[in-house]
């Protein structure tokens, strides 16, 4: 496992987007019958999915809320000194989506910007990237934006995939602060799992190949021998326990998933988020989304520290434990026209 302590890094506020276009139940009950809809909801907690335009792509989400996020902070464009985009679902194959954010957001040309491709675990390493690139700076501040147009590349017709995911985009604006709690930061992958969670369409292996194949069976097994012991590893390179722990924010797969796996690392329905009802599952944003869907008012008012953790695809998983000030900054959701 690699794993990473790293001090001065602060949180100054998240903002998500959501197209304002859903899908819901009923959409189901006409695609696959109303006894089938309705037992995947109770299946997997998931009721309602944002879902973006054919004109919308990942960057035409993440613009509006960077936007609003530089503008909540009072921080000048060319105050950024990094971008990181994490995204499957970039833009265009080149150049890459934080390139043409970087010039729409009118960055400096000073500003680090590239992507990177993780799913479900892509903001834990996100947050490793930015932390450590602004620690190794001593100075600084940045941009992370997580999400993904994930519909865009399912089957309409597959129940495994169609019901789960919805479609977001997500901005954090981070900033070397030497005062800032610790971020302590653990990592995993194992690429024999790629098989079980894969798009073989658009690539140069597979131009032409199918959409999005997911076996459940094999992620859930995954995620609960995998997961488990990573966030273990985590808590006790932080010195805690899970008592310790005031809010427990995992990737929203599903929300069975979540309850077992919640179960299984000792957390109680208080620490633990479920915010996926009406999202569903939106891969690389759903850890930051879940936070300004049901955190934002909490973390303004005390200090918290937030266990996050990410896994799925590739197989791919990233645990962070994150000691943080009260917020200062705006956390919110938008829902774009």
């Amino acid at each position: 496992m690699a794993q990473a302590r790293i001090q001065g890094i602060a949180l100054r506020g998240i903002i998500s987007a959501l197209p304002a276009p859903t899908q819901d139940v009923s959409d189901l009950a006409r695609r696959f019958g109303v006894e089938q809809a309705e037992r995947i909801a109770t299946a997997t907690g998931i009721h309602c999915r944002h879902i973006a335009r054919s004109d919308q792509c990942l960057s035409d989400l993440a613009l509006p809320a960077a936007r609003a996020l530089l503008a909540g902070l009072g921080w000048a464009a060319d105050s950024v000194d990094l971008l990181i985009v994490v995204t499957q679902t970039p833009d265009h194959p080149l150049p890459a989506t934080a390139c043409l954010l970087q010039n729409a957001l009118g960055l400096g040309r000073h500003c680090a910007a590239f992507d990177m491709g993780l799913g479900c675990s892509g903001y834990i390493y996100g947050l490793w990237n930015v932390a450590s690139l602004l620690a190794g700076m001593g100075r600084g501040r940045a941009l992370l934006v997580a999400g993904d147009i994930t519909s865009r590349t399912l089957d309409a017709d597959d129940r495994s995939t169609a019901p789960l995911f919805g479609d977001a985009a997500t901005v954090t604006a981070l900033e070397y602060d030497p005062a800032a709690g610790e971020l302590v930061v653990d990592l995993g992958t194992d690429g024999a799992g790629a098989p079980y969670l894969i798009k073989q369409q658009g690539g140069q292996r597979c131009p032409d190949g199918p959409p999005l194949f997911m076996d459940g069976t094999q992620v859930f097994a995954f995620t609960l021998r995998e997961v488990p012991k990573a966030i273990a590893a985590t808590l006790a390179t932080a010195g805690l326990t899970m008592a310790q722990i005031d809010h427990v924010v995992l990737h929203q797969a599903n929300e069975m998933m979540l309850k077992r796996l919640g179960q299984k690392i000792g957390a109680t329905t208080d620490q633990l988020v479920l915010a996926l009802r009406d999202r569903g599952n939106t891969s690389s944003a759903s850890i930051p989304l879940a936070i300004s869907d049901m955190l934002g008012d909490r973390l303004a008012e005390a200090p918290s520290r937030l266990l996050l953790s990410g896994f799925g695809v590739g197989w791919s998983w990233g645990t962070a434990v994150w000691n943080l000030g009260p917020l200062k900054g705006p956390c919110r959701t938008l829902i774009l026209d």
